[in-house]
């Protein structure tokens, strides 16, 4: 069994900002057929800030706690700082992954940064 730290086990044994956002401004989802670990980010957007965002993650316990730690990451911050945030800025905020588990801190960020552009898409139409 891989070693998490304290903080992954916290955002996978108590997950934040878990749920659907029924009118979201922006979805982004991206899902690893290998590992089988789907990610959805749903967001709210204000004033070019996330104002809101929450998740639906089917995936193992890094998973989870990648995308808890990702929307605890993002909310207040504007669209370009959350477009800067890398992968490794969220395994680092986790306190480091198991090297098998770092795909997962890709699927937060890529997932994130998808609800981002749908965003951006949207509002230039």
């Amino acid at each position: 069994m891989p070693f998490y730290s304290t903080k992954v086990m916290d955002h996978f044994i108590n997950p934040r900002n878990v749920g659907e956002i029924k009118d979201a401004d922006a979805v982004g989802e991206v899902g690893n057929p290998v590992c089988g670990d789907m990610m959805t980010f749903y967001i709210k957007v204000k004033n070019n800030r996330i104002e809101d965002v929450k998740f639906k993650t089917f995936g193992c316990g890094a998973a989870i706690a990648v995308s808890s730690m990702v929307s605890e990451m993002v909310l207040g911050k504007t669209l370009e700082e959350v477009m800067n945030i890398t992968n490794a800025d969220v395994a680092s905020s986790l306190g480091g992954l198991p090297p098998n588990k770092m795909h997962c801190s890709n699927l937060g960020a890529d997932a994130l940064h998808k609800a981002v552009k749908n965003y951006k898409d949207k509002q230039e139409k």
